[in-house]
């Protein structure tokens, strides 16, 4: 049965995807039935009726109607022209009115489906159901006309009840057809757009992919609770490194993440996927995957990713794989701690030589000079070995107490005096509130001695440089400002790399390797404090440092280099 219904409502074949031939002959089908079980129930109840010509010829004229259906090609015809079936299935239905008479009443109601075919064909709309009303109308009243008895006002009015019936369902058809059809087109429309954005969604869909699978980054998407949304192909590459032996899949905390050179294993709770769900961002954060020698160095970035009103809805990371970098900056540390210990040792020499000589009797002027000059040029080269020495080594432990920071600057500026005094250059201090500070007071000094000894040496004859400290909101700040020759633009965009020198230091010859500011800068950073330059040409430079008064962060004062805030930059040691 309801196999029998699916196809009685067209449920397996759409109306609308049928030709319009097959169109054409699904809307004659009804009438066409209908009457041919008019037929059937003729011939087994009123068999006389079968013999009146009038019923014959409508049944041969409602056959001839549905063959046209099949067989005119109606694609090739004006698109109008089909209408001319409804029209003419009046006439079949009015020879049957008539040839049954009052033995099938209710006959003429048969002419309900070409009005309904009639008004809901959208094709004339308003024609449409006039033409079905009038030809019901036709329909009654010609055999009125053509009969033997007499026209009367009621032969013409009895009739009329159907024609006006067919009328109402005709407008009913119209209406609700209109209805339906602008329905048709808001949806299409919809359905249109709907299309648009998809072909639009698959296309940025099929280019996210196509950047994803090109680009050599690793690149994860999780959820606020730490489900994978999308995972590229270089990342599923390395995390099969990170696979526990004979495994094929496996969730973060089981997987072999390193810290510290890939020899410690991290957290569960500080593994990247972790901190993301917790809402962290963070950048170039260093972690080694997998065993050695398939091991390979990353560089972990995450960024949330927020919607509309500014509600966390997930996290992407990036995964970077710097294991040459890593290895390339590890190589470079390696040379520079060996060739300044190869030249620390005949350094010592010279300079002890140099003290034994100085202190021979009766030497000469000249002798005397001699070996001031080799002592300073020693004493000189030593600084640029240290220096080549701290930025290979670094440190990676504070020993923060309790000290004063105007006391280390004035200790800064006496140590500096003799070397001013020579430069012919006036050096002065000045302290304001209480300066007690938690700090390394030796890196500290360390700092303030680079910024003291940078000044006097790019200050001319006669200039003044000059040191203050202040206190205020929980921060000590130190300033140290020089009468220079002062840096332009460019040059303070990269006052803190490391070997950086500007033209008018090469130019006078003026020594130094341009590694003081890089590793002061990396000290300060790690007291949790700030440095910054202000500096024109000509007009001198100011060098400011602020550090927190409570003293740096915990991190930083037990190991800087931790495995929660690795970062591979110039002032990092990666593997150290």
């Amino acid at each position: 049965m309801d196999k029998v219904l699916d196809l009685l409502i067209l449920n397996r074949v759409k109306f609308h995807t049928l030709s319009l031939r097959g169109r054409v002959v699904m809307s004659q089908l009804p009438l066409s039935i209908t009457m041919l079980f008019l037929l059937a129930g003729t011939w087994i109840f009123y068999p006389p009726l079968l013999s009146d010509p009038q019923f014959r010829l409508s049944m041969l004229l409602n056959a001839a109607l549905l063959a046209a259906c099949f067989l005119v090609p109606w694609d090739k015809l004006p698109y109008p022209s089909f209408l001319l079936i409804p029209l003419l299935d009046f006439v079949p239905i009015a020879l049957l009115r008539e040839g049954t008479g009052s033995v099938l009443t209710g006959v003429g109601l048969l002419a309900a489906f070409p009005v309904i075919w009639l008004a809901a064909s959208g094709q004339l709309p308003k024609l449409s159901v006039i033409a079905g009303a009038l030809a019901s109308l036709a329909m009654v009243w010609i055999p009125v006309f053509l009969g033997d008895a007499a026209v009367t006002f009621k032969a013409l009015t009895h009739p009329l009840l159907v024609p006006f019936m067919m009328l109402a369902i005709g407008i009913t058809v119209r209406v609700m057809t209109a209805s339906m059809m602008e329905q048709q087109r808001v949806v299409e429309a919809k359905d249109a757009e709907l299309r648009s954005l998809l072909e639009a969604s698959g296309r940025r869909e099929r280019l996210l992919s196509a950047v994803l699978s090109a680009v050599d980054v690793g690149v994860l998407a999780v959820d606020e609770a730490g489900n994978t949304i999308l995972r590229n192909r270089r990342q599923e590459e390395l995390r099969r490194l990170a696979l526990p032996p004979g495994e094929e899949d496996a969730p973060e905390s089981r997987l072999e993440l390193y810290a510290d050179g890939g020899s410690t294993v991290i957290p569960a709770q500080d593994r990247p996927i972790r901190r993301a769900v917790r809402g962290e961002s963070f950048s170039e954060h260093l972690i080694w995957m997998g065993r050695k020698p398939q091991q390979r160095v990353l560089s972990a970035s995450a960024q949330a990713m927020l919607d509309d009103s500014g509600r966390r809805e997930g996290t992407v990371l990036a995964f970077n794989d710097v294991t040459e970098l890593v290895a390339a900056v590890d190589a470079k540390n390696e040379f520079l701690s060996s060739v300044s210990h190869e030249l620390r040792t005949p350094l010592t020499s010279i300079q002890g030589y140099a003290e034994l000589l100085s202190m021979a009797p009766d030497l000469s002027p000249n002798m005397v000079s001699g070996l001031d000059t080799i002592t300073r040029n020693s004493d000189q080269l030593l600084k640029l070995v240290n220096d080549l020495l701290g930025t290979a080594a670094g440190f990676s432990e504070l020993q923060p107490v309790q000290a004063d920071l105007a006391e280390i600057a004035a200790q800064a500026v006496a140590a500096a005096e003799p070397k001013a005094a020579a430069g012919g250059v006036t050096l002065s201090t000045h302290s304001l509130g209480d300066l007690e500070v938690v700090c390394d007071p030796a890196r500290v000094r360390q700092v303030l001695d680079n910024l003291v000894s940078n000044a006097i040496k790019y200050s001319p004859q006669g200039g003044d440089v000059t040191v203050s400290c202040t206190e205020g909101d929980g921060m000590v700040e130190c300033r140290v400002a020089d009468t220079g020759m002062g840096m332009g633009a460019e040059e303070r965009s990269n006052v803190f790399t490391r070997f950086f020198r500007s033209p008018e230091a090469r130019r006078g010859s003026i020594p130094g390797l341009g590694l003081g500011l890089a590793l002061s800068k990396d000290i300060v950073e790690r007291h949790g404090g700030t440095i910054s330059c202000i500096s024109e040409p000509g007009a001198g430079s100011v060098f400011t440092f602020t550090l927190p008064a409570d003293g740096p962060p915990s991190t930083d004062i037990a190991d800087h280099g931790s495995s929660s805030g690795r970062r591979l930059s110039a002032g990092a040691q990666p593997g150290a």
